[in-house]
């Protein structure tokens, strides 16, 4: 079993950033591949990074290219979002997820899920 735990979540301006973290435990955290979702209200969850179990490969979805970052520290089990130059389209709440593919967490069918931490972006 593997749980999940985001945070680093708020309330910031346009144009500012936020970090968030995704700390994992119960199973060694390197044979994990990690993904972000976010769900903003009346729209469905959408992928928005992944990061593969050493951390070798990344993706991310076009909507964040070049403003999100997603990187993963093994020895501290978890896995970080930086979010750069933030939109109010950004406003959603964001989810890790985990499982022992790329290809899995980018989809929601991924095996463990996290209970979300909620990021809004005022105008």
């Amino acid at each position: 079993q593997v749980q999940l735990v985001e945070s680093g979540g708020g309330l910031v301006q346009a144009g500012g950033s936020l970090r968030l973290s995704c700390a994992a435990s119960g199973r060694p955290f390197s044979s994990y591949c990690i993904g972000w979702f976010r769900q903003a209200p009346g729209k469905e969850r959408e992928f928005v990074a992944a990061i593969s179990w050493k951390g070798g490969s990344t993706y991310s979805a076009d909507s964040v290219k070049g403003r999100f970052t997603i990187s993963r520290d093994n020895a501290k089990n978890t896995v970080y979002l930086q979010m750069n130059s933030l939109k109010p389209e950004d406003t959603a709440v964001y989810f890790c997820n985990a499982d022992q593919s790329v290809t899995m967490v980018r989809t929601k069918n991924a095996g463990y899920w996290g209970q979300g931490t909620q990021v809004t972006v005022s105008s």
